[in-house]
C-alpha cells in the first residue's frame, strides 16, 4: 500500500494547510538554537514591553544572511505547559511582525514574561513587538560626556 500523495496544485494557501505543516523554519527567518547565539544577543540592545523582552544584535559582516529569531521563557513564567504556551504565542507574533519590521543580518531573542505573555490579547502582543522593534532600530542618541 502506498501513502497518499500531496496535492499537485500551487493554489494551496496557508489557511488550507494543517497547522502542523506551518513551521517557523518555513518563514523568512531561521531559529536560534545554540546557547552562544543567545548569549551574544543578551549582551546587545534590549527593549522591554508589557508582554515581553526583546533583545537584538546585528551580526558580523561575514554572517549577515537573513533574520534569526530565538524564543525563551524562564521558569518564572510557570510550569512547562505555561512556558510552551507563551513561546507558541511569541512564535506566532514573530511570524506576523518580523517579516515586515525585522532587518536582515540581525538576531532577535523574544523572552516571555510571567503571567503576561500567555494571557495578553494577541493584537496587543503584536503591537508590543512592533514597538520594541521600532525602538531597537531607531537611531541611537549619543551619550553626553560628563
Amino acid at each position: 500500500m502506498t501513502p497518499p500523495q500531496a496535492p499537485q496544485t500551487d493554489t494551496i494557501g496557508a489557511g488550507d494547510m494543517p497547522a502542523a505543516a506551518l513551521s517557523v523554519s518555513g518563514s523568512c527567518f531561521s531559529v536560534l538554537k545554540t546557547r552562544s547565539d543567545f548569549l551574544r544577543a543578551a549582551r546587545a540592545r534590549r527593549q522591554g514591553t508589557a508582554s515581553m523582552m526583546v533583545q537584538a544584535r546585528r551580526r558580523d559582516a561575514g554572517d549577515r544572511d537573513g533574520i534569526r529569531v530565538g524564543f525563551t521563557c524562564s521558569k518564572k513564567v510557570g510550569n512547562a505547559v505555561a512556558r510552551n504556551r507563551a513561546k507558541r504565542r511569541l512564535r506566532e507574533a514573530a511570524r506576523a511582525v518580523i517579516p515586515d519590521l525585522g532587518r536582515a543580518g540581525w538576531d532577535y531573542v523574544l523572552i516571555g514574561r510571567a503571567e503576561v505573555t500567555a494571557n495578553r490579547p494577541f493584537e496587543l502582543l503584536k503591537d508590543d513587538l512592533r514597538g520594541a522593534l521600532a525602538s531597537l532600530h531607531a537611531p541611537r542618541k549619543p551619550k553626553p560626556r560628563a
